[in-house]
């Protein structure tokens, strides 16, 4: 019960500060966790995430980052490689005990106004926002503007927004979400596919283990964090939405026809849908729109972001019983277009695009600086066969680049412009992106 993540709070907990300055004695008493971490701590630096430049990058430029992210994600992890090269303090906000320190909230940040204040699980406690804001200003006075406070949150933007109006301008917002193909590699793909991209879910002892621990991720959910986020949604019918949400994986969003299953109304589901959204579970993905005369699609397409949660909802705990699900295909596109998306630089915007006549391009791409989008279809075999219909809707969109993600390694052109690369391989060139 004692895992990776609740060893790596309790040393920070214990205020083993992170430029090393810890008493004799503290240490020893941190020497059977530090031994129990050492192993875990290799597994994990075989596993870098993308985001770590942007957050040290957006920790040199604003005065305070929120990184956000679903629980278990490695926003946790992530922090804590960021403050090993810097003097830090670490705060759960989950603790009693760290919470008890912030009963004064200036009084006691003051005090540490030359360190990296780390704040997890900042949605406990949204009022510190208004203390940080007067700390900020103060230390822009000071000449000290920059890099101060580092806040986690399981809720997304829109959710958090809500109570950080005060820190307008002050505060630039990063999302890391769970592991993806072009961080993992091409070995770990197929469990990747399977597990999703939580860690634990991914490096578990077996499939079996890692479907144990989703079913427990996706309970804890339902039964704790989401009521104390302070919406009084039934457990049950949330988890039966999420659900056939798993099962319509990749489908246009029906709010009516989700109502009538649910038995309540649309705009329950509508709230309902939206909460999941925020808490960075479920992605709607918004169709293109442009002043072309056809007919498009309209309604939303939405996925369970994390392939692993979709799975263990459908109860999917083995490969052949994947292969051999209806789901398949979708939950394979899921996988591609988060994953594209995640490699994506910051600031590109995620289309499909679909028309009433049967035109269709899985994911558009609008990448920051580029006058027209990335068209990309999501085949999982090996041999990608292109549809009339992407034809047909790369010629209403005129793309800067026809692409098809398909489940092979090599990359071949397969005519009219198009060109076949693998998932791993249009991952990385997405990330150089970035530096472009």
């Amino acid at each position: 019960a004692f895992g990776p993540a609740a060893a790596s709070r309790l040393v920070m907990r214990s205020s083993w500060a992170a430029d090393g300055a810890a008493h004799p004695r503290r240490r020893d008493r941190l020497q059977p966790i530090l031994a129990f971490l050492e192993p875990r701590s290799i597994i994990a630096r075989m596993i870098p995430r993308r985001l770590l430049s942007s957050l040290s990058t957006a920790l040199a430029e604003s005065p305070a980052v929120a990184l956000l992210g679903p629980r278990q994600a490695g926003k946790t992890t992530l922090a804590l490689e960021v403050a090993r090269k810097r003097p830090a303090v670490y705060l759960d906000l989950e603790s009693e005990a760290d919470r008890a320190k912030l009963a004064e909230p200036e009084l006691y940040l003051s005090q540490h106004q030359d360190k990296l204040v780390i704040l997890d699980e900042i949605q406990r406690a949204p009022q510190l926002f208004r203390s940080l804001r007067g700390l900020i200003d103060a230390g822009r006075r000071r000449g000290r503007g920059k890099g101060r406070f580092l806040v986690l949150g399981s809720a997304s933007i829109d959710l958090l927004k809500q109570s950080s109006e005060s820190l307008a301008g002050r505060i630039r917002y990063l999302e890391l979400a769970p592991l993806d193909a072009g961080e993992i590699g091409r070995k770990r793909l197929g469990a990747l596919w399977l597990r999703g991209g939580f860690p634990e879910s991914l490096l578990a002892a077996s499939d079996a283990a890692s479907l144990r621990w989703r079913a427990d991720f996706i309970r804890t959910y339902l039964e704790r964090d989401i009521p104390q986020l302070g919406p009084r949604i039934p457990a049950e019918t949330l988890r039966r939405l999420w659900t056939m949400l798993a099962h319509q994986q990749g489908s246009l969003l029906n709010a009516a026809a989700l109502a009538r299953a649910l038995a309540v109304d649309g705009k329950t589901v509508a709230a309902y849908l939206d909460l999941l959204v925020d808490l960075v579970l479920v992605r709607r993905l918004t169709p293109w729109h442009g002043n072309i005369r056809k007919r498009l699609v309209k309604s939303p397409k939405v996925y369970v972001r994390d392939s692993g949660l979709a799975h263990a909802l459908l109860g999917i705990g083995e490969h052949e019983a994947l292969l051999a699900h209806p789901v398949a295909g979708a939950s394979w596109e899921g996988l591609a277009i988060e994953s594209l998306i995640a490699a994506a630089p910051g600031g590109t915007e995620p289309y499909f695009f679909r028309t009433a006549a049967g035109a269709e391009i899985d994911l558009l791409l609008k990448l920051p600086g580029h006058r027209r989008s990335w068209a990309i279809e999501i085949k999982r075999g090996l041999a990608p066969k292109i549809e009339k219909g992407f034809h047909l809707g790369c010629e209403a969109v005129r793309p800067e680049r026809r692409l098809v993600v398909y489940g092979g390694a090599e990359r071949f052109p397969l005519g009219e412009g198009v060109e076949a690369v693998s998932l791993i391989e249009l991952c990385e060139e997405l990330s150089a992106a970035i530096a472009a």
